[in-house]
């Protein structure tokens, strides 16, 4: 089964993703990481370069090919925005919403020069961000996992959130 972890920026995504699939004993995988290896290009670079709709379809084409695997997937912030690929997703595995305090959330991803949407906006866009995509998270995951604990401890969380939606 392929869990996809989905969450805004910063929750913790890719550290549990690695704990989980290393505890379960599957595969892993980055959403980002692998379209950055796709495109031979930071995401920065996709963003300027090819726009953030060309970033989003990459994403959408990811995702859905990782659909079915027995692996645990970190997808980035925006993948499950889109209802397709949100569709694709849970056709396809189980999808697991990180929530995450904003705070929690901001203080990890306000330096981070490899997020475009982050260098682009203000705190208070970004906060805006965040409340505009909580219901859509909730909406298209299987689970809420709340994760403002530590790494093992969300990534135990996320465990235990699976083996009882199953």
């Amino acid at each position: 089964m392929t869990i996809f972890l989905c969450g805004f920026m910063g929750c913790g995504k890719t550290t549990a993703g690695k704990i989980v699939a290393k505890k379960l004993g599957c595969g892993y995988a980055d959403t980002d990481e692998l379209i950055v290896r796709r495109e031979k290009m930071t995401i920065p670079e996709i963003f300027a370069q090819k726009g953030e709709p060309y970033f989003r379809q990459a994403e959408a084409e990811v995702v859905k090919s990782l659909c079915g695997k027995n692996m645990v997937v970190s997808c980035g912030g925006g993948a499950m925005l889109n209802s397709e690929t949100a569709a694709a997703a849970a056709d396809g595995g189980i999808i697991v919403y990180l929530q995450t305090s904003f705070e929690t959330c901001y203080n990890r991803i306000r330096n981070d020069k490899n997020r475009p949407i982050v260098q682009a906006s203000t705190r208070e866009q970004l906060r805006e961000r965040y409340k505009s995509r909580h219901e859509i998270y909730k909406k298209n995951s299987s689970v809420t996992v709340s994760c403002n604990g530590t790494p093992a401890a969300n990534a135990k969380a996320v465990i235990a959130a699976v083996k009882g939606y199953k």
